[in-house]
């Protein structure tokens, strides 16, 4: 940030709630007004753009009374406005162009402006996947148990005919790779579970994998637990040839998430309250 725009970013205040402001009548000052009666039209029109835009007035303009000290060491109240970084961009979008302090701050505010929209849409995007990881966990978790009636009825009797049984369909669909070797190749902890940390798209996978499998041993009327594994492998091996067919990348190959399921869920409750 150039000496031009530093001024604007010194005036910025935080307010108790955490969120920035700028005093307009700081801002006055710093755009060459010489009274605050003469920066009020600018203040209005920007006001009335921020209507004519769509957004809540007193979202980004908010009336104040602020305790100022006087020449005799009394304090009087006065009016201000609070402003946002968007009511800022307004207020200096309606001043005097002519103004080198003016067009430095419309180059300042439509900068920040415009950081923030993408940093807001960066997070959103994030809180999408987010809550679509959360909303496929819970959809396999559900599926799984599902998986598991419908095996033991198709010979898959034992917790180790399972875990065999949940092998062979990993097998298929990561390429060879079983459950523990998902789990090194994630860089997993011995207590950490791989569909605990798998992205939205690799959950949505492993999803339709078992969905297909559990109607497939149902419609196929399978008996033995070696023609259940086969079939689970069949099946994984099968979405993963659409995956590439798609052009999609392979599930071993997607990104492990930051966070844990766990940990959305944590964030969840907390964000309920």
């Amino acid at each position: 940030m150039d000496e031009h725009h530093q001024p604007f970013e010194q005036l910025k205040q935080i307010s108790d709630s955490g969120s920035e402001f700028w005093s307009a009548r700081d801002l006055s000052r710093l755009l060459e007004y010489s009274e605050y009666r003469h920066f009020s039209p600018v203040l209005k029109r920007a006001q009335e753009a921020c209507l004519n835009s769509g957004h809540v007035r007193d979202d980004h303009f908010e009336d104040v009374l602020e305790m100022v000290q006087i020449g005799s060491g009394a304090h009087r109240e006065i009016k201000d406005v609070r402003l946002s970084r968007y009511a800022c961009y307004l207020v200096v979008q309606n001043g005097d162009p002519t103004k080198p302090v003016v067009a430095a701050g419309q180059t300042y505010f439509a900068l920040q402006t415009r950081r923030q929209e993408l940093a807001d849409d960066a997070a959103f995007k994030q809180l999408r996947e987010d809550e679509k990881r959360l909303f496929l966990r819970n959809e396999l978790k559900e599926h799984n148990k599902q998986l598991v009636e419908t095996a033991q009825q198709a010979g898959v009797e034992t917790t180790l005919d399972f875990a065999v049984f949940q092998n062979h369909g990993y097998q298929g669909l990561y390429g060879g790779m079983d459950q523990k070797a998902i789990h090194e190749h994630k860089g997993l902890k011995k207590s950490q579970r791989i569909l605990d940390h798998m992205g939205a798209t690799e959950l949505a996978a492993n999803l339709f994998r078992a969905t297909q499998t559990d109607e497939k041993l149902r419609r196929d009327r399978v008996c033995t637990k070696q023609h259940a594994n086969q079939t689970h492998f069949d099946v994984g091996k099968k979405v993963r040839q659409t995956i590439q067919d798609l052009g999609g990348t392979m599930p071993e190959h997607l990104p492990t998430p930051e966070k844990s399921i766990k940990q959305l869920n944590t964030a969840a409750k907390k964000l309920n309250k």
